[in-house]
């Protein structure tokens, strides 16, 4: 009877102790002050971009600290590559990183995904090595974040729907001119035969 009861005391002391690691792992403070504005990406960051990536602003330590110890799902260490401008933060969390190959593509999206692109240009480079000749991350500009396309359903207001009337008279125009230039065409082997 002893046995058993060994047996289940072990299996949940490793249940617990696996607990305890898991919790660890990844789950250092975030360094990023709770009254800054990309405080809700650092957040963002460290719970879906933790396992492969490296940022110390969010506590992160995803990626190989030796490149003989990394695995293919290591990706870059923030802390010391720069990602600026922002619109390049942008195009790797739509696209799945640069290649497209290991990240998930739209790991985070709409307001999240822009929070997120803040905080890694904001925070990302600030222990990269000097290099002679190469500007420091910090003084290259962050960029801000474009305004997203117009969709065909929203009704353009303003100069918006001045430049839309404008451009769709033009479209007009041209198309007319292409018509009257096909029928002279026509009009002209018609009149050969």
């Amino acid at each position: 009877m002893i046995r058993p009861r060994m047996r289940a005391l072990f299996a949940s002391s490793a249940l617990i102790a696996m607990a305890a690691c898991a919790a660890g792992c990844g789950t250092q403070n975030i360094k990023v002050p709770k009254s800054d504005p990309t405080y809700g990406g650092a957040v963002l960051f460290s719970q879906r971009c933790s396992g492969c990536h490296t940022l110390s602003y969010a506590g992160t330590h995803g990626s190989a600290a030796n490149v003989r110890m990394a695995e293919f799902n290591n990706g870059p260490d923030f802390d010391v590559r720069c990602e600026r401008p922002i619109t390049r933060v942008l195009y790797a969390i739509v696209n799945g990183g640069f290649s497209g190959a290991i990240m998930p593509q739209n790991v985070v999206v709409g307001q999240e995904a822009n929070d997120v692109a803040e905080f890694v240009a904001k925070y990302a480079g600030r222990q990269e090595p000097r290099v002679p000749g190469v500007a420091p991350c910090q003084s290259q500009p962050i960029g801000t974040i474009p305004p997203p396309p117009l969709s065909s359903t929203a009704a353009p207001s303003g100069s918006a729907a001045a430049t839309t009337a404008a451009g769709a008279r033009a479209t007009a125009k041209a198309k007319a001119k292409a018509a009257a230039k096909a029928k002279a065409r026509a009009a002209a082997r018609h009149a050969k035969t």
